[in-house]
Formats: C-alpha cells, sequence, structure tokens
C-alpha cells in the first residue's frame, strides 16, 4: 500500500513545463553578443533546461547517470548474443570503475549510480550501488507474465526511491541507463505494443544476433504478445506483462526526475521503451524529457518519433549503460554555460546589428 502511495503521490505532482512563458529566455538569447540564432541547438537546450528549473540564472552542478539493472526470464530463449550471467558481470565492472559508461560520466563530469532492480545474482552493499530488487529476473514472457502488476509498480517505484534518495546528493540533470542481457526483447514488445508498429519494424540485433538470430526472436515476441495479450490502454499491464524490471525502474525514474522539475536525458532503445511507460503514465513527464541519441537498434526512430523527440546525437551507438545520454549531457552543459556566461552586446561593448528600415 505505501508503495502505490508513494507512486500516486510521485504522479499527482507532476506539473507542465511552459517552454519560456514569459520570453525572458529569448529576450536574453537576443541581447547576446551573437548574430541571432547563431547558436543552433544550443539555444534550445538551454531554453529547454531553464523553463524546467523555472529560472534563467539555473545552472547544472551536480550530473547524475542512473544504471538500471535487471535480468530477463526471456533469456532462456535465445533471444541475446550473450549469456544472462553477463548482466552479473557488468554491474561489477561499472561499480569497479572500467565500464564504458564509468569512463565516458567521469569524462562530462557525471556521477554513476547502479541500481539492482532485479539481478538474477546477490551483490554486497558497496558506494555507487543501490540495492532494490524486486525479483531474481522477470519470468519468461514467451510462456507467461514478466511480473505481477504489484512487481510492476513496485519496479516503478524503485526508479522513484532511487532518484528520492540521491536528491540528497544534489541532481540537476540525470541520465537514463540500463543493463540486463536480453532486455532489447522486452523493449521491442513494449514498442510494439504502444506504437502499434509492426514487429519486425522494431526489432534488431541487440548485442549481434545474426539474421537467423533476429529472426528467432522476433518469433519469441510475436509469442509473448499472443500469449499476454498486453493493454495498450493500460501502461502497468503492458510493463507487467511483456517488461523488466530495470525498465520499470527506468520509468520509475523519469516519473521521479518530472515530479521534482529535473530534466532527463533518454539513452538508448531500453531507455526510450521505459519512456514510453513512463509518458503513458503521466503524459506531463514528456516536458522533462531529452532524447540524447539515436540508436542503430531497430524500433528506436519509432519510439522517438511517438515521443515527438528530436535526439541530439546520432553516432551509431547502440550499447546502452547511459553511455549516449551522458555524451549529450555535455552539450546541454555548453547551452545552459553560453547562456549564463555569455556578455550582451552592452555588457562587452559590441555594436548591435543594424536594423534595415
Amino acid at each position: 500500500m505505501a508503495a502505490m502511495k508513494l507512486f500516486s503521490k510521485t504522479i499527482e505532482n507532476i506539473e507542465k513545463v511552459s517552454i519560456d512563458s514569459d520570453g525572458s529566455i529569448k529576450d536574453r538569447f537576443n541581447k547576446l553578443a551573437i548574430p541571432t540564432g547563431s547558436l543552433g541547438r544550443l539555444e534550445e537546450f538551454a531554453t529547454i533546461y531553464a523553463s524546467i528549473k523555472g529560472s534563467s540564472d539555473a545552472t547544472i552542478r551536480h550530473k547524475v547517470v542512473f544504471t538500471m539493472a535487471g535480468d530477463h526470464g526471456v533469456s532462456s530463449e535465445g533471444v541475446s548474443a550473450f549469456p544472462q550471467e553477463v548482466t552479473r558481470q557488468m554491474v561489477k565492472n561499472f561499480l569497479d570503475g572500467g565500464a564504458t559508461i564509468s569512463v565516458l560520466a567521469r569524462h562530462a563530469g557525471a556521477r554513476v549510480v547502479v541500481v539492482d532492480c532485479g539481478v538474477k545474482a546477490d551483490f554486497e552493499p558497496v558506494h555507487g550501488l543501490k540495492i532494490k530488487k524486486v525479483g531474481y529476473g522477470t519470468d519468461n514472457i514467451a510462456r507467461g507474465p514478466a511480473m505481477s502488476r504489484e512487481q510492476a509498480i513496485k519496479s516503478l517505484e524503485t526508479g522513484i526511491e532511487a532518484f528520492d534518495e540521491e536528491l540528497l546528493n544534489g541532481i540537476d540533470i540525470v541520465a537514463t541507463g540500463d543493463m540486463g542481457i536480453a532486455n532489447t526483447t522486452p523493449s521491442s514488445a513494449i514498442i510494439a505494443c504502444l506504437t502499434g508498429a509492426d514487429l519486425s519494424k522494431v526489432t534488431g540485433r541487440g548485442t549481434g544476433l545474426d539474421d537467423k538470430g533476429v529472426e528467432r526472436k522476433t518469433n519469441v515476441i510475436k509469442t509473448a504478445l499472443s500469449v499476454n495479450k498486453p493493454d495498450p490502454s493500460d501502461p502497468i499491464d503492458v510493463l507487467s506483462k511483456v517488461g523488466g524490471f530495470e525498465i520499470g525502474g527506468i520509468a520509475g525514474l523519469c516519473l521521479a526526475a518530472a515530479r521534482h522539475r529535473t530534466p532527463v536525458l533518454i539513452d538508448g532503445f531500453i531507455s526510450t521503451a521505459a519512456a514510453l511507460i513512463a509518458c503513458a503514465i503521466e503524459p506531463k513527464v514528456n516536458d522533462y524529457l531529452i532524447s540524447a541519441h539515436t540508436s542503430t537498434e531497430n524500433g528506436h526512430k519509432i519510439a522517438l518519433e511517438k515521443l515527438q523527440k528530436n535526439p541530439i546525437l546520432n553516432l551509431d551507438l547502440r550499447l546502452g549503460e547511459g553511455t549516449g545520454a551522458v555524451l549529450a549531457m555535455s552539450l546541454i552543459e555548453a547551452g545552459v554555460k553560453t547562456f549564463t556566461q555569455m556578455t550582451t552586446f552592452s555588457e562587452a561593448g559590441v555594436s548591435t546589428p543594424r536594423v534595415e528600415k
């Protein structure tokens, strides 16, 4: 009951974002000692950030990437090129600081928070790890539901709790990340369900499947949707029938960030599937989401179109972990710094552009 209360309270306190409601952000950009609009999308990033924060003086100091981890019963169907134990091994690599996200987060000046939402292994409590296990991996979606409805709500709550706890250490902007062998399979199922797209358009190679592997994976997802019949009008039903604990965690993170007026950089395919769940639960969440990049995974563009997001980067990434999101974080910060630190024409003693009469 307490979990449901936290979930409901979070949703109830999400406000709509009005982009530059009084025109003050655009007015300041027009006064900066640059040609109008010359900073392109950097101006867009600064405008979104300042609008979410409700202040033209908002800066970015605390950057956090949450990497949510969970295992999937459907991995037994041979839908991934890697064995399930890699999830546990990679979580250890994150905590040891040797993973790609660890390197890129250090580069961006962001701290990494790893959340065990449902890995099929136990971890010793260590700094940088939040143990919020909903279960030891989901059930096989090709045979039945991934989890119960109660577990789905609990998985959403793991993300809400993780954000709320970390907020005490300061959070100005968040990047989402994931780790879970076979998790492109439930993500494809979620995206197919919530967008109505054909399975062949949203099912890709994941960690490197060959053509035969992709065909097998597509058939497994088709079976999962047929067996479970997730209701597209009920996002929690979709999450419980064909989702994942870490996918629910990311969706919950989006809800919590929106509640606390914090911009969220959505990473790749799995994070975008989770964002679809969050926005279906509460559409106002979409105001707080920024798409970091477009991955090479089939269906990512379809999911981004559903969210009406224009991704920042296109680097042919398909790793997950939050790598694309943390790279894009630096560009958001660059936009905000230009907005808050540059001098105006008058301050710099630079002549303003001539006005044609």
